[in-house]
């Protein structure tokens, strides 16, 4: 009689915090990153010694400071991780708005640091990379207007993400930082596409890309360097490629022993961009496919559990993650191998490199939020029901 007067009181969720986040984790996920992490330590001890003594630090001084930037990563995908999907999304509004105007001051305030690019600012005892926090507050405000679009008398959200993507990767290339751009306009185009995008209209936008890059190649002569170092046949032994190819053939399949490789003495990048041609030629190709297998049970595992989801919004979000964190590992070895243009991205969770050590954990951390189990019925149920 009570609740017919009243209402019945809504149940609530008394399950303490960390038991339940436990329960729902993608724990496969959380574990392959882990063990990315402690590669990526390994790795350093072996590449970053040649480059302190060089820069007249302690030898460990780069892997002591990766290690407090995974520390404080690490930390941040743990907490990002147990938020709810709505708490991430607000989040991730504010933080992709203050990357969005760091990534716009870069020109007055940044710097290349010598490297022909005005990606960073200084901080003095750090740098700062705005892009790579830009990213995954990206993916989700993208994918929050994509899933708003399909909602009755929604708002016209593809074409507000499509013309904030734009604007991003035209920021990005006139850096010019041609990687991140790319990468932007991939997890958007994954996105889009899962989102139900015309097949015409994803072949427009590939065309508009070639096109694109015809004009970088004709007006940037360090867009055009690339490609036709990336282009022709033959190698320069004494380039940041060369060194990277004969390491990796020196390495073999077990590789030439710990501590034995050559190759971080010649590259100054051995420690980040070309991490993965240390791992080659000490450790083999045993060692590369491992990373390989790690990066792909990220992607499997994600992407299994977001197949299950409901909501359009954390389906779309994780995906994009998922995915730009795939196609980052991706490029980064496939530059090494010289089968892509050297683009100057890291391998997540491997490299060193602080900004992006952070922005990575939170990204993952976002997307253990997304593939988190939920008390629903799986999508598959409700295509199940439709056909009977």
């Amino acid at each position: 009689m009570t609740e017919m007067v009243y209402g019945t009181a809504p149940v609530r969720d008394v399950e303490p915090i960390l038991p339940k986040w436990w329960r729902t984790i993608d724990k496969a996920s959380m574990s392959f990153i882990l063990i990315l992490f402690a590669i990526g330590i390994l790795l350093g001890l072996a590449a970053s010694p040649p480059l302190a003594a060089k820069n007249g630090f302690d030898p460990f001084h780069y892997v002591q400071r990766q290690a407090v930037f995974g520390g404080a990563a690490l930390v941040a995908m743990l907490l990002t991780s147990m938020m709810s999907p709505i708490l991430v999304r607000r989040l991730a509004v504010l933080g992709f708005a203050v990357a969005f105007v760091a990534l716009a001051l870069l020109p007055a305030f940044g710097t290349d640091f010598g490297k022909g690019a005005v990606r960073w600012y200084s901080l003095g005892f750090a740098s700062l990379q705005p892009s790579e926090f830009l990213k995954p507050g990206f993916i989700v405000v993208a994918a929050w207007m994509l899933a708003a679009s399909q909602e009755i008398n929604g708002p016209p959200g593809r074409l507000w993400s499509f013309g904030l993507c734009v604007t991003i990767v035209l920021m990005l290339a006139l850096q010019p930082d041609f990687g991140q751009a790319c990468l932007v306009l991939f997890g958007w185009g994954v996105m889009y596409f899962v989102a139900g995008a015309p097949i015409l209209l994803l072949l427009g936008i590939a065309g508009a890309v070639i096109f694109a890059g015809t004009i970088a190649y004709n007006n940037s002569e360090h867009f055009a360097r690339r490609i036709d170092g990336f282009l022709s046949t033959d190698v320069d032994p004494t380039t940041q490629i060369g060194y990277a190819t004969n390491a990796i053939q020196e390495g073999g399949f077990f590789g030439v022993g710990v501590g034995e490789g050559q190759v971080k003495w010649s590259l100054p990048d051995a420690h980040t961009d070309f991490i993965i041609a240390v791992a080659a030629e000490e450790y083999g190709l045993i060692l590369v496919l491992a990373i390989i297998a790690l990066y792909a049970g990220v992607v499997i595992a994600s992407l299994s559990r977001l197949m299950r989801e409901r909501d359009p919004f954390i389906r779309l979000a994780g995906t994009g993650l998922v995915c730009m964190f795939g196609v980052q590992a991706m490029i980064n070895m496939g530059v090494a191998v010289r089968l892509l243009p050297a683009k100057g991205m890291t391998l997540p969770f491997v490299s060193y490199g602080g900004s992006s050590l952070l922005a990575m954990g939170i990204a993952v951390g976002m997307l253990l939020a997304f593939t988190r189990t939920r008390p629903q019925g799986e999508i598959g149920d409700i295509l199940r029901g439709r056909m009977r």
